[in-house]
């Protein structure tokens, strides 16, 4: 690749495009939050179009705009619409001027400030690398393999506006890592002796054949002979696998002394060959997808945080994947609804002792390096299945058309019964688990897989839980293993779990996606929702004292702000240690499904 080369997607026209469309996601997202307010210049109302203005700062510079509002509060603003003026001329669109021009109403601090231009920066340029792929529609999207669409993805999170920073990514390591270049990597793979590391496993599996069944003997031998080589005893050291850039911009650099010492001794490439998944760290394989996915340390901060790995994490990983398992297994609603999770079957951390003499237990610099391997879907699919990240379904081709909309005209059925049978599979599941067992998932669109049969939702499959599932009852009685899920909630906050993660996150989305394509109303989206929720709770009488306590009908609930958490400090969103403190709470939205 030439130098020139690795700046071909950065176009005059392709950066006039996702300018816009990244100053159209702030419009909508930022009015959302109540960070701006647009004033109306026309009358409009609920589900239908008017124009608004939204001032810089100093009131001189102004953005038009046409949008719809719908519920939640969502912001359905038309891309091509949008115009920047200022002292009555008109100005281009400029995405990095935007921030600039409204950095006091959105809390933009001078230390955040070019740092997060920064990361809009790096956005913008992963759009205008998107804009050069071959442009699939969603319903060709939608008859793609598992991995297509993982990669055919180009929105990333529905919320957050700088979404896609990658911090530390260099251009080369953004064409060689990131989810949308589909680019086949090889793992680094290193020796970690034992007296600074740890694997753990779940029931049944054990090191030497786990480690076999996933490199192959002929690797494992290649790798016991570096080690031999160098005079050292393979029974002394546990092998963790490495993303490429970790290797290369962390560890040859932060852990040199553990390296000089032989504590840490590389020892290749593996052969298999995998496809970084949207979130960037974690890794499917190519070369055999029935084989585990590798999830690993990468330090780079993307979407307000590090996206490191802690080694403490990773001890208890196994077990509570095997807690809940069971806890599924056993629970007749859950297994009625087909639910199933991908668990997190080992893990290897290591811990850099000097560092963690320094440090808190919350710091980057414990999470370094550690992985985790994680089941594969593929071998549990029947006849005719295929897979889906759920994130696909509020997907928008370049013609307006979502994935989901193509889904349900494969599908036969009418949009309301196929909505009724994704809700089956995807919602009653959260609720149950939320209600019986005051547990709580992480269950945005990247967290889920979907199976599908001939367009149709069968189940799903919930991935992601030792580090995003938390148990919100102080009385519970816990394995001292799975203790670590236990939080503190205050009662009032404890349902944001459904009526933020899902409902504003993605059902607010999905709706209003499918509602400006005509394919189901709004109103309908909604009732169908409150009526699985109805359902549900018509299933177990024995819950009605918590069905009145934890009210989903609701007339409101608190607004809990994504960006607003971002914006203010985008290294270290929330306070790991009090989530629920870290909340920022602006205001109500009115309940959709209230009085439905």
């Amino acid at each position: 690749m030439t130098l020139s080369d690795a700046v071909a997607h950065l176009s005059p026209h392709r950066w006039a495009r996702a300018d816009r469309l990244l100053i159209r996601k702030a419009l909508a997202e930022f009015a959302h939050e109540r960070l701006i307010t647009p004033e109306p210049l026309d009358e409009g109302g609920t589900g239908k179009k008017a124009e608004y203005a939204v001032r810089s700062d100093d009131g001189l510079t102004r953005y038009r705009f046409t949008a719809t509002r719908r519920a939640l509060d969502h912001w359905q603003v038309d891309a091509d619409s949008i115009t920047r003026s200022r002292d009555g001329g008109e100005l281009p669109l400029a995405a990095l001027d935007f921030f600039i021009e409204l950095k006091k109403s959105l809390g933009l601090s001078d230390e955040v400030l070019p740092v997060y231009l920064e990361e809009i920066s790096s956005t913008l340029s992963g759009t205008c690398y998107k804009l050069t792929k071959p442009q699939l529609t969603s319903p060709e999207l939608a008859k793609s393999g598992f991995q297509e669409i993982e990669t055919g993805m180009t929105e990333g999170h529905p919320c957050f506006v700088a979404n896609n920073g990658r911090l530390g990514f260099g251009i080369h390591e953004y064409l060689s890592y990131a989810p949308e270049t589909a680019s086949p990597v090889r793992l680094v793979w290193l020796a970690a002796h034992r007296s600074r590391a740890a694997f753990t496993a779940g029931v049944g599996i054990e090191y030497e054949s786990f480690l076999q069944g996933e490199l192959g003997k002929e690797t494992v031998d290649r790798f016991h002979g570096v080690l031999r080589e160098q005079d050292l005893d393979p029974a002394d050291y546990l092998f963790i696998p490495v993303h490429p850039w970790q290797w290369w911009n962390k560890l040859t650099v932060t852990f040199a002394a553990e390296i000089a010492r032989q504590h840490l001794v590389c020892l290749g490439e593996g052969d298999d060959e995998y496809l970084a998944q949207q979130s960037i760290r974690t890794f499917f394989n190519k070369s055999e997808p029935e084989k585990h996915y590798v999830k690993t340390a990468l330090s780079v901060i993307n979407m307000g945080f590090m996206r490191g790995l802690s080694a403490a994490y990773m001890e208890a990983t196994p077990a509570i994947n095997d807690w809940l398992a069971q806890l599924i297994d056993n629970d007749p609603v859950l297994r009625s609804t087909g639910l199933s999770i991908i668990r997190e079957r080992a893990a290897v951390g290591y811990r850099h002792l000097e560092y963690e003499a320094a440090t808190d237990r919350y710091s980057p610099y414990r999470k370094m390096l550690a992985a985790l391997w994680r089941e594969s879907p593929v071998p549990s699919l029947r006849d005719g299945e295929s897979l889906a990240t759920m994130a696909s379904l509020v997907h928008v081709d370049h013609e307006g058309a979502s994935i989901a909309a193509a889904l349900i005209e494969r599908s036969g059925l009418t949009p309301v019964e196929w909505l009724r049978r994704y809700l089956h599979a995807y919602f009653t599941p959260l609720l149950h688990s939320f209600y019986a067992y005051d547990l709580v998932f992480m269950p945005h669109g990247e967290n889920v897989i979907l199976v599908l049969k001939d367009g149709v939702v069968e189940r799903a499959i919930y991935k992601d839980i030792a580090e995003e599932i938390a148990v919100m009852d102080p009385d519970a009685v816990l394995p001292p293993t799975v203790e670590r899920l236990r939080v503190d909630v205050p009662e009032d906050k404890k349902l944001l779990s459904i009526f933020t993660d899902v409902f504003d996150c993605f059902f607010r989305f999905l709706a209003a996606n499918l509602a400006a394509e005509g394919v189901i109303e709004e109103d309908d989206f909604w009732r169908t929702v409150a009526d699985c929720v109805r359902d549900y709770q018509a299933s177990a009488p024995e819950l009605a004292d918590k069905f009145r306590q934890y009210d989903m009908f609701a007339p409101e609930f608190a607004l809990s702000c994504l960006n607003r958490l971002q914006l203010r400090n985008n290294e270290q969103m929330v306070d790991l240690s009090d989530p629920a403190g870290a909340l920022q709470l602006v205001g109500t939205l009115k309940n959709p499904i209230a009085g439905l």
